[in-house]
């Protein structure tokens, strides 16, 4: 088992934590697509020495109490933790609205305390995904974008995290997606191994969504598919000590996958979703500089120690 680097619910919402008895899924890369700006244009970081492809860090929310003296001083009201977040980080995956769609109102609140060139990822309510389990998406999918739109410049890709019950619908997933507006950016994190076909692979691609890689115990359980000229990637759970923790080579094998894959010009969002004892805020600086090994330029993350100012 390896050592995590360093030492030692994000937007509100509850992460997703289970066990390490897993297999891992490799599966092949996708084609490649065509160029594409959009978020990277924007959290441009010095430390990438690839102008042309970006890889944003940031972690699966930001509103965790056992952050504080790592992520936030000591001193820092909760109410201002966004703002101290988005000093240190330059993108975020909201789960809010998974649970619960926030108010126009609070999205447009997102906007206004965080600073311009800011991503955030928005997972989608589970009443589309798992209540309805991608079934008749056009109001639930309105209703998301109606209200998202509010982060105006802020807003980044949209997730579809699957219910790990739901087999694989190439029909159901082109519907959900087709409900999408040209432009917006959608991932998609399937949760049960019939959906890696290559009638799925080819609806994501024509359809311009990425398959969302994810990361269990340090291996992939999804594919390894391209499926746009974008990407995405979870990281849940590390099998590094102290647990929930990535190790080094771990951290180094996805930086090496990501530059390999998208050699191009081209965004990858990743996100680090084993927020438990501050575990995401290391393993998101500690890959940052992964990333960087690997010739690519990547956002803003905190010091790989951890320390908060």
């Amino acid at each position: 088992m390896e050592t995590a680097i360093g030492t030692g619910p994000g937007d509100g919402a509850a992460a997703d934590h289970s066990g390490c008895n897993i297999p891992a899924t490799q599966g092949r890369h996708g084609r490649r697509a065509g160029d594409t700006g959009g978020p990277a244009d924007r959290a441009r970081s010095v430390r990438g020495r690839d102008p042309g492809m970006t890889v944003l860090v940031g972690t699966s929310g930001w509103q965790y109490k056992d952050w504080r003296g790592l992520l936030y001083p000591e001193d820092r009201p909760q109410r201002l933790w966004l703002e101290e977040y988005a000093r240190q980080f330059a993108t975020v995956e909201s789960n809010a609205a998974f649970y619960r769609l926030p108010e126009e109102k609070t999205f447009a609140d997102w906007r206004d305390r965080t600073p311009e060139g800011f991503v955030i990822a928005v997972k989608a309510s589970r009443y589309l995904t798992h209540i309805k389990r991608l079934r008749d998406p056009q109001e639930p999918v309105r209703r998301l974008l109606s209200h998202a739109a509010a982060l105006g410049p802020r807003l980044g890709p949209v997730l579809l995290q699957l219910p790990p019950t739901l087999h694989a619908d190439a029909g159901l997933l082109d519907d959900c997606l087709a409900c999408f507006p040209d432009g917006t950016r959608v991932a998609v994190e399937p949760r049960h191994d019939s959906w890696w076909t290559a009638e799925i692979r080819t609806v994501l691609e024509r359809r311009g969504a990425a398959l969302c890689w994810a990361d269990r115990c340090s291996r992939p359980v999804t594919p390894l598919w391209r499926t746009a000229d974008w990407g995405y990637l979870r990281f849940h759970e590390g099998r590094a000590e102290p647990w929930p923790r990535y190790g080094r080579q771990a951290l180094t094998t996805w930086a090496r996958r990501i530059a390999g894959t998208w050699p191009d010009r081209a965004d990858v969002h990743t996100y680090f979703n084993n927020d438990p004892g501050g575990a995401a805020v290391l393993d998101a600086a500690a890959f940052a500089h992964a990333v960087s090994a690997a010739g690519r330029s990547v956002t803003r993350t905190p010091s790989a120690r951890g320390a908060a100012p």
